[in-house]
């Protein structure tokens, strides 16, 4: 009788744990402002309504400096800030290569050394063992520290709502089909109407009230595949938005300097990145310093805050404007958008980019699942905070990050302090053993 109980229990032993069991489907929604879901208008978008009522909801995520998309697709997926996963804008050169990285679907972009000054997630994942399936989430194509991941949608400018709802219904599938431990969906049209009509506009509201009906049926989903007890879902933002107003909040750069005097600027508005001429430096800054409504600073003075001056491919001048402001080398070059006409002539209302610290740049968080607790309301938390909630419920041992275990430690049924999930792993080899002993 002892044999066959000491054998049970050897089975019973080479079981995982139930916690290190439990997949993860993640949405990472372009734009979307932590005030698009307020308690005013949650009561009129039934999906949010019932995944928060289901799971948690954070006040707010403060993004990683500079508040634009890649720098903080990256501070998600790795827990690092932009200084140490150096992917520090959505446009950077390399002036050692002459190569540069512009946002989209851009060749050079793609190269490798873009991406492996962090680790993100879905590789650590892939190096474990464990599928991770990916749809239209900017970098998936990237062989990034020589690791792509199990199943990559890529990228587009932009995925309709059909295209969406399609990629939603197929992560669920590669889920339950145990094809993926963990499903990512990505969503940009939130940020495509945020820029082209302002965050305010009925073109965003109209595109959020399709992105809640897709939640909705995803509850749906969910029940019908009876995935109820084995999934978490996640959804998050990388950034807010706020009003421009080009007719009279644009900072002309060639009033200023003369632009022969820089060998490469890159990006326009909230965050410039200016490389002069050799022996130029003093002198543009100089000439930039006094100008309202903008600060200059030299590589060495940016703020220790913003964690982002020891960044590889960081300026020697970076340009930051105060709220609102646009900052371009002439008006000529303003990123007009096409409204159904022959050219690129409409204006844009709405911008990212800006200090992270002010309120219009912050983020979304939401959770549900059966790690989560129910109808629970979080303070606020910063972007690199998310990387070891996602490695807590996927039983991922995290890699060192800059985030904080503390600040979402809360949202989990289970509080007790493992930071770091495979502590709980290792308890469970140790008693299986010493059982086996005994």
């Amino acid at each position: 009788m002892a044999k066959y109980s000491t054998f049970i229990l050897l089975i019973l032993c080479l079981l995982p744990p139930s916690s290190a069991r439990r997949k993860l489907l993640l949405f990472l929604i372009d734009g979307f402002r932590f005030d698009y879901i307020s308690d005013g208008e949650i009561q009129h978008l039934p999906g949010f309504r019932q995944f928060v009522e289901s799971g948690v909801k954070v006040d707010y995520t403060t993004p990683d400096f500079p508040s634009l998309s890649y720098p903080n697709y990256y501070s998600l997926m790795t827990g690092r800030h932009c200084e140490v996963h150096h992917m520090t804008g959505n446009f950077m050169w390399d002036p050692k290569k002459n190569i540069s990285f512009n946002i989209g679907e851009n060749e050079d972009s793609r190269l490798p050394q873009w991406w492996n000054g962090a680790e993100p997630l879905w590789v650590t994942m892939e190096k474990a063992k464990k599928k991770v399936s990916m749809y239209y989430w900017p970098g998936c194509e990237v062989e990034i520290l020589d690791v792509k991941p199990n199943y990559c949608r890529e990228y587009f400018y932009y995925a309709s709502e059909a295209e969406f709802g399609t990629a939603v219904t197929d992560a669920l599938h590669s889920l339950k089909s145990n094809n993926a431990e963990m499903a990512a969906v990505y969503y940009e049209r939130i940020d495509v109407e945020g820029h082209h009509h302002g965050p305010w506009s009925e073109e965003r509201k109209t595109v959020t009230r399709a992105l809640d009906q897709v939640l909705w049926n995803l509850h749906q989903q969910i029940r019908e595949m009876e995935l109820e007890n084995e999934l978490n879902v996640i959804l998050f933002s990388d950034h807010g938005m706020t009003d421009i107003f080009w007719m009279d909040k644009v900072i002309e750069l060639k009033n200023y300097i003369n632009m022969q005097d820089i060998v490469q600027m890159k990006d326009r508005g909230p965050v410039v990145s200016l490389w002069p001429a050799e022996g130029k430096q003093s002198i543009v800054y100089e000439q930039l310093r006094n100008i309202s409504h903008m600060n200059v600073y030299q590589k060495e003075d940016i703020p220790e805050r913003f964690h982002y001056k020891k960044g590889k491919f960081v300026a020697p001048l970076t340009l930051v404007a105060e709220l609102g402001w646009f900052i371009i080398e002439r008006k000529e070059k303003l990123p007009f958008w096409n409204n159904g006409t022959s050219t690129n002539m409409a204006w844009q209302h709405g911008w990212h980019g800006y200090d992270n610290e002010l309120m219009d740049m912050r983020g979304v968080f939401l959770a549900y699942g059966p790690d989560f607790k129910v109808n629970f309301r979080s303070a606020p938390i910063r972007a690199t905070d998310i990387y070891n909630l996602l490695c807590n419920v996927l039983g991922i041992e995290p890699l060192p990050n800059n985030g904080s275990w503390s600040r979402v430690q809360c949202m989990l049924r289970s509080s007790a302090d493992f930071s770091q999930p495979f502590h709980l792993i290792s308890l469970w080899l140790s008693a299986c053993v010493l059982a086996l002993i005994v």
